[in-house]
């Protein structure tokens, strides 16, 4: 199971936003009152603002990748967004792949079969990346139980 790592749960990250708006609103209205009433439409298109970068964040926070090796296949799921894919390669023909994008660049994993390619580890740094290739090709080297 690979998850992107994520500094915030959304418990919490609605905790903080109710709190920013909280504050925002409470400086807003005290401006108001003092007759500065402009202010307070200007608070609002700040928080429709916070809640869209909350929005981007949160939509990505719970991706995950989950790679099972077993009965005579490797099943990847992936979790992007709200698009759920699972996808089956036949371990006896599988293989792991690593590439690297030029001198400095980044990493990526694959697992291929025949023609068919699938990236894994993408929410991994490079040297995890790496770290993974290697556990990958251990398991699928490891004689399978019938």
């Amino acid at each position: 199971m690979i998850k992107r790592n994520c500094s915030a749960s959304p418990k919490q990250l609605a905790w903080v936003f109710a709190s920013i708006v909280a504050v925002s609103f409470a400086f807003g209205a005290a401006f108001a009152a003092q007759g500065l009433w402009l202010v307070l439409p200007f608070v609002g298109a700040e928080m429709l603002a916070v809640a869209a970068a909350f929005f981007c964040y949160g939509r990505g926070a719970a991706d995950y990748e989950r790679i099972e090796i077993g009965g005579g296949e490797i099943a990847v799921e992936q979790m992007e967004g709200s698009q759920r894919s699972v996808r089956r390669l036949p371990s006896p023909w599988a293989r792991v792949e690593l590439q690297r994008l030029g001198r400095s660049g980044r990493t990526t994993v694959w697992l291929a079969a025949g023609a068919e390619r699938i990236e894994v580890g993408r929410h991994l740094l490079d040297a995890r990346r790496v770290q993974l290739a290697q556990e990958l090709r251990m398991a699928l080297a490891r004689p399978m139980p019938a």
